[in-house]
């Protein structure tokens, strides 16, 4: 109800519009959950996870069937602290926040050929230990590759646009596409998209399927490491997802681009070439130094932020191939299929 980022209105003005004691509102905003409440939320993004189409009463019914009663109501109120809703049509879904423009989509039956023509955002919840926080991507839509993240403990648009500012350090796409969030339609975070000459595109309200990839990116992130990991405090956590994205982008094959990788991708790689299984294996061919050496500078950089992956782990040096160059075929988007999300 009160946007802290509104251009035109102090918290204190919006405060005293709507009768409220700002005391009482910023005791809110630090009031930690009860653990009860907690493992609900948890409970809740796995299963929203894996049916983001199920709403509240769905969702209650799913956890009426593992043996836990929780009321409607309550399941409303955890999903809103959350941030996230049943992506089902709704009625009267273009009404946009007060105050902020909202853009038309773009993207409906653009083909997608190449880098950097148009970049995705959003947000998702991540349980970390008692508590959670909310993770924040910029990814490339044409290679997958996720250009930089963020992580907050509130939903004001502040990391989002720390996000953004990161992510045009690696270029500037045509065209922006993010959903109806208040996080991205306030000056704070437009402002900075069109004084770099970026177009704005907005999904539906409602409709996932309109930024499918960054959602089908929120999936692997949790079942891929979240989950498997449970980590119980922040700072883990961001360890945790410097190493997790280092290898989305570089060491992980999407079937969706030909079994590249992102990174692969988003460079214009060629297609990595399949070798024959060695009969031995082979010798150290340099100590770290050397090894470091062949690393590029951004997976340097990314390793210099949280230390060097555990061996074996998924951010581990990889030897890379040498192949004739094929030409991708670009990206349609096809609201009824999500095939080319992996």
């Amino acid at each position: 109800m009160v946007e802290p980022d509104h251009p035109q209105l102090s918290v204190r003005r919006q405060c005293d519009l709507l009768t409220l004691n700002r005391s009482g509102l910023y005791a809110a905003r630090t009031r930690k959950p009860s653990e009860e409440d907690v493992d609900l939320m948890n409970r809740i993004d796995e299963i929203y996870t894996q049916y983001p189409c199920y709403g509240a009463r769905r969702i209650r019914e799913v956890l009426r069937r593992g043996g836990v009663w929780v009321n409607r109501k309550r399941i409303q109120r955890l999903m809103r602290q959350m941030g996230i809703e049943g992506v089902t049509p709704k009625g009267n879904t273009s009404k946009p926040a007060p105050g902020h423009r909202v853009y038309p989509y773009l993207l409906r039956g653009l083909p997608v050929e190449r880098p950097d023509q148009v970049w995705c955002t959003d947000i998702t919840y991540v349980p970390v230990g008692s508590g959670f926080v909310y993770l924040c991507a910029v990814m490339d839509w044409y290679s997958r590759r996720v250009l930089s993240w963020e992580l907050s403990n509130t939903l004001d648009s502040s990391f989002c646009v720390e996000a953004l500012r990161t992510a045009l350090q690696h270029g500037r796409p045509e065209i922006f596409n993010t959903d109806q969030g208040s996080q991205f339609t306030g000056e704070a975070f437009t402002s900075v998209l069109l004084e770099a000459g970026i177009r704005i595109s907005m999904d539906g309200r409602g409709r996932a399927l309109d930024n499918v990839f960054v959602e089908r990116l929120w999936r692997s992130v949790k079942h891929e490491d979240v989950y498997l990991h449970g980590y119980e405090t922040v700072p883990e956590l961001y360890r945790g997802l410097i190493r997790y994205f280092w290898h989305y982008n570089e060491d992980r094959p999407h079937q969706g681009l030909g079994y590249r990788t992102p990174a692969e991708a988003y460079r214009d790689r060629p297609d990595p070439q399949p070798q024959p299984m060695p009969q031995s294996r082979p010798e150290s061919r340099g100590g770290p130094e050397s090894r470091d050496s062949r690393r590029s500078d951004e997976q340097r950089s990314i390793l210099a932020a949280g230390g060097p992956p555990a061996p074996g782990g998924p951010g581990g040096p990889r030897q890379e191939t040498q192949s004739p160059p094929k030409k991708s075929l670009p990206v349609v988007l096809d609201l009824g299929s999500t095939s080319n999300a992996e």
